[in-house]
């Protein structure tokens, strides 16, 4: 019996499986990103490779940290209609899991060009603290960008309070 060649198991209906891998393929890049120290840093780097505050689309995109909270991968995870994105944590964590990160950033915008975040916003962003913790992968920051402004989920208090493990950036 071989298992990884196709095996000699009686197939049943209901009782088969198929051995399977993951490739880890990187679309562009290395890209030279300066150490971040907060937020405006975020969004000055995300600046240079996307134009965020002008967008016509709700974009989503998760920045990726190493142990020393550089950062490793940049996603457009999700790019949606005008006034939202359809974001769902195990899409928004199989990055981070398949490239060993330790620490996400969330970032958004609004098209509206009014940076405040909505009721949903500030729902989803807990959703991902939460399944974050399960996965040991911390929720640093995040960030919804409008037209010359944006909105820090951590500098406005608006992270979960047991986040509180070193949330800083």
């Amino acid at each position: 019996m071989n298992l990884f060649y196709g095996g000699d198991a009686p197939k049943t209906p209901s009782g088969n499986f198929c051995w399977v891998r993951t490739k880890f393929v990187r679309e562009s890049g290395p890209w030279y990103a300066p150490a971040i120290k907060g937020p405006f840093g975020v969004v000055e780097l995300l600046n240079e490779h996307l134009d965020l505050e002008n967008a016509d689309r709700e974009m989503f995109i998760v920045l990726y940290l190493d142990m020393k909270r550089n950062v490793s991968y940049a996603q457009v995870n999700s790019v949606g209609g005008l006034h939202s994105a359809l974001v769902h944590p195990r899409e928004v964590f199989r990055t981070a899991l398949l490239t060993n990160c330790n620490s996400v950033i969330l970032v958004h915008n609004h098209p509206s060009g009014n940076p405040a975040p909505s009721k949903e916003d500030i729902s989803l962003t807990d959703v991902l603290i939460d399944a974050g913790e399960v996965l040991g992968i911390e929720v640093l920051d995040h960030i919804v960008v409008g037209y010359q402004s944006y909105v820090s989920f951590h500098q406005e208090g608006l992270l979960k309070s047991r986040q509180g493990k070193g949330g800083r950036i």
